[in-house]
Parts: structure tokens; C-alpha cells; sequence
């Protein structure tokens, strides 16, 4: 018998990140909530029959095994207690709270109801991160002394539309809550625990903060570089990391966002098309490209699927999501432009 869920807010992260994932991983998505008459008219296209619903509060009366929040971060810790205190497991959309403080109270919340809290953090299952772990277990890179990871894009214009490029950090709106936390997470993923060393967070184009740095000192002194921004004309490579016997260097995110806003997912929880991003180890002027691994954000829910059945561990230890909301919240207060 499939897992029944329900999935909180249908925009962006709604329709075409967690409800095809969950549809591809044998979830059935049974109901939806949503106030927008377009995403309403929508979420009964993609799952006919689905009850559509207005509030949070009206979703956690359905019978369910999963709520996933997929609305505004500045809804993510109501929406998330909803799911809560009726006692249904819950994954939110990454960030989990706009603060550290909104994030311990949804996680400490979960914990004493006894219900399991996650958040969303895919990026740690697209091809570059899959091949980061591959290249970093085999050591040919030896000792690594840098990594530097981007979200780099080139969007002069405010998106008047868009509530992260204009709602205030309190509301959260911005690149540092958005970006900037798989960014975090990825780095600590691969790396360990981290602590800040400086940042620099801005607003460019006169909304949300839209170019951010964050320098992060991980254990055993590996540096992350980290950067985040709408407004850069040559963005660099994706990932470039230094080792003492060479670099590995990855342009380019995987295909996977493009398949699932283009309507296409995971059927068995498995890509039926390659989702590797070409890599390459670099030795000076000696280049080697190496085959890069397949993406699949659908391990998450896959993982998330054994879990509710008690066969293993939520995949996202929620010591990593405080870790990302303590720095996020330290970035912003200690910022060089603050």
C-alpha cells in the first residue's frame, strides 16, 4: 500500500520539485493546499481526484503518513506545527526556518510530540555532489586544502513576481536563506562541521539580498568559499576543489531541474535519461575528464519512504539543518556590508 501524502503550497518547489519526486518514489499524493486559483486549477490537472485545500490546518485532517511544506519560508514553521501536532511526520522545504531560533522550534517541537522533522536538502543527490563523495573517497586528489561552490547567475532585473527576490530576511525572502543554504549543506556534507570565517551579503538590485559570500573554516582546516548572487555576467564552474595532487573542476549543474520543470520525473524512483554533469581532474596543464555520476533527487524521498517504515534513518541528520541556519544567521550579522 502506497504512503499517502500531503503537500503544503503548489508554486515552484510544490509542483515541480516534491510532487513528481514523491509520484516517482510510489507516494500518493492525496491532498493539496493552496489559496491561488491557478495552482488550485493545476494540482487537480497533475492528480485528479486530489482534494485541494485552503489551509495547513484543513491538510493535517486528511489521513496521512507525510506532509510536505512547500509554501513561503515565512509559512514554513506554521505549516510545519500543523503537521506536527497532529502527529504526521514532516519534510520542509530547505530553509527550514527563517532563523536558527524558528529552526530549533520546529525541530524541538518534533521532538517532543515524537513526530520526525526533516528538511529538503536535494542538492546533497545531483550529479556534482554525487561525484564530489566518489572523487573524494578514492583520495587521488590527496590532501584538500579548498573548495570553492557557486550558485552564480546572471539576472540584472528584479523579478517583480518572485517573493524571494523581494521579501524582506524577516519574511524570508533572499539568496542567503534560499542558495546559499544548499550551498551549507553540501559543503558540510562533504566536509564536516564548519564554522564562519566572513561573509559579505548584499542587495544589488534594490530587494532581497541577491550576491552573497560566505567563507567557511571546516574541521582540520579546509576552506569553503562560498557564492551565491543574480548579478554575475561570467558566473565561474559550479565546484572547483584544490587537493595537493590536483583539482577537480565541474561546470555544470545536472539536468534534473530541467526534466522536472518540463513535466518530466523519476518513474520507480529512477531517472530513465542520463543526469551527469561532465567532470574533470586537473593536474596543471594535464586535463582528464572523468565520468561524472547520475543525479537523482528521488534517493531523497526514496530514503524518506524507508524511513516512515522504520527499514532506516531520516536522510538528513537534523544537526546539519541547525548547523546551516546558525551560519546563515551569523552570515547575515556579521557581513563586511552589513
Amino acid at each position: 500500500m502506497s504512503l499517502r501524502v500531503g503537500i503544503v503550497g503548489y508554486g515552484l518547489a510544490g509542483r515541480y520539485f516534491h510532487a513528481p519526486l514523491l509520484k516517482g518514489c510510489g507516494f500518493q499524493v492525496v491532498a493539496i493546499a493552496t489559496t491561488n486559483e491557478i495552482r488550485h486549477a493545476q494540482a487537480q490537472e497533475d492528480f485528479p481526484g486530489v482534494n485541494v485545500v485552503a489551509t495547513s490546518e484543513e491538510l493535517v485532517k486528511e489521513r496521512l503518513d507525510l506532509v510536505v511544506v512547500a509554501s513561503a519560508n515565512i509559512a514554513h514553521a506554521r505549516d510545519a506545527l500543523s503537521a506536527i501536532n497532529a502527529g504526521i511526520p514532516v519534510v520542509i522545504d530547505k530553509p527550514m526556518g527563517r532563523t536558527y531560533a524558528e529552526t530549533k522550534t520546529i525541530i524541538d517541537a518534533g521532538l517532543k510530540a515524537g513526530t520526525p522533522v526533516s528538511a529538503f536538502f536535494n542538492r546533497r543527490w545531483d550529479s556534482n555532489a554525487l561525484t564530489i563523495k566518489r572523487v573524494l573517497a578514492s583520495g587521488v586528489l590527496g590532501q584538500i586544502h579548498r573548495m570553492e561552490s557557486r550558485f552564480e547567475r546572471f539576472r540584472p532585473d528584479l523579478n517583480a513576481q518572485s517573493w524571494r527576490e523581494n521579501m524582506s530576511a524577516a519574511d524570508g525572502g533572499g539568496q542567503l536563506l534560499d542558495l546559499q543554504s544548499h550551498l551549507i549543506s553540501t559543503a558540510i556534507d562533504w566536509f564536516g562541521s564548519a564554522e564562519l570565517v566572513m561573509s559579505s551579503v548584499r542587495s544589488l538590485r534594490g530587494g532581497a539580498d541577491d550576491d552573497s559570500v560566505l567563507v567557511l573554516r571546516h574541521i582540520g582546516g579546509l576552506m569553503s568559499y562560498l557564492s551565491a548572487s543574480a548579478v554575475v555576467g561570467a558566473p565561474g564552474p559550479c565546484v572547483r576543489i584544490l587537493g595537493a595532487q590536483g583539482a577537480l573542476l565541474i561546470h555544470d549543474l545536472d539536468p534534473q531541474e530541467d526534466l522536472l520543470r518540463s513535466g518530466k520525473y523519476p518513474m520507480g524512483g529512477t531517472w530513465a535519461v542520463p543526469t551527469s554533469s561532465k567532470a574533470f581532474i586537473h593536474r596543471g596543464n594535464e586535463i582528464e575528464e572523468i565520468t561524472g555520476e547520475n543525479g537523482n533527487y528521488a534517493l531523497f524521498y526514496s530514503a524518506v519512504a524507508d524511513a516512515l517504515e522504520g527499514q532506516s534513518p531520516w536522510p538528513i541528520d537534523n544537526k546539519d539543518v541547525l548547523l546551516v541556519a546558525q551560519l546563515i544567521d551569523q552570515a547575515r550579522e556579521k557581513s563586511t556590508n552589513a
